[in-house]
């Protein structure tokens, strides 16, 4: 496929997807939902995912030019939901490596929470969150109104869905809602570093631990215990783990493989 709406590399176990229709602060439309759909079916040999927008924006969630209704008539707005943003947004969830957000600029209404579907955050000191949602009659979709209770509680989760407000990426790092807020001249250097130590970390223990995270809201502690129990049995057999500690027992830096 010939991208059009989106720019996709991949090198060296990083992945770099790019939102690409600046003029539009990267809203998506189907096209872009496909485009993307077909790059996150080309990442066998990656190790960590990086999900970014052009230009000044992160990305402002649906294009409602691409399907704009006219006075008098309706659309089914489940159907995009079912269709398109509900299997990105499990798709990015469930990945068996880490997904960095680079969140550039404005991130509102289903950007806003495609990003926060990604396991780490990082947004420029002028970036800003938006639940836009309310502004026009619909409820935070995309993973929202259950991702923002428990990354931020009840009381904020509602204020940030009810009001539509903005809110700063230091805001959004002070109450957990993201992993971090750096300076926009830092943002790029950020998340590079952070994509190449986890392109040349143990992919599979990594993978474990955000699968493990992810699903532990529905476990017991008795259940968690068992789990983690399973997952060291598994992991202990791996080679990264045998190179980890062959590395600290002969003071050098491991060389792993992701397996």
């Amino acid at each position: 496929m010939t991208y059009r709406t989106i720019d996709f590399k991949a090198e060296g176990g990083i992945a770099r997807l790019t939102l690409n229709r600046p003029d539009r602060l990267n809203s998506f439309t189907v096209e872009m939902h496909e485009e993307v759909q077909d790059a996150l079916g080309k990442l066998d040999e990656t190790r960590v995912l990086v999900l970014t927008g052009a230009g000044r924006g992160f990305c402002a969630g649906q294009d409602l030019n691409d399907r704009a209704v006219a006075p008098g008539q309706s659309v089914d707005l489940g159907h995009s939901v079912e269709t398109y943003y509900n299997p990105l947004i499990r798709k990015l969830t469930s990945l068996p490596f880490p997904v960095v957000a680079r969140v550039n600029g404005v991130a509102a209404g289903a950007g806003a929470n495609i990003a926060l579907a990604c396991d780490i955050v990082i947004a420029a000191h002028s970036a800003k969150f938006i639940q836009s949602f309310a502004s026009i009659g619909l409820i935070p979709d995309s993973g929202g109104t259950w991702v923002l209770p428990r990354l931020v509680g009840q009381a904020r989760a509602l204020g940030l869905a009810l009001t539509a407000e903005p809110l700063a990426a230091e805001t959004a790092a002070a109450w957990g809602l993201i992993w971090k807020a750096v300076p926009d001249a830092e943002l790029e250097a950020e998340v590079d570093a952070l994509a190449a130590k986890f392109a040349s970390a143990p992919t599979r223990g990594l993978a474990a631990i955000k699968r493990m995270i992810r699903q532990s809201w529905g476990h017991s502690l008795d259940q968690e215990l068992d789990l983690q129990r399973d997952a060291m049995r598994e992991l202990g057999g791996s080679d990264d783990y045998r190179e980890g500690v062959a590395a600290f027992m002969e003071k050098r830096k491991p060389v792993f493989a992701g397996r």
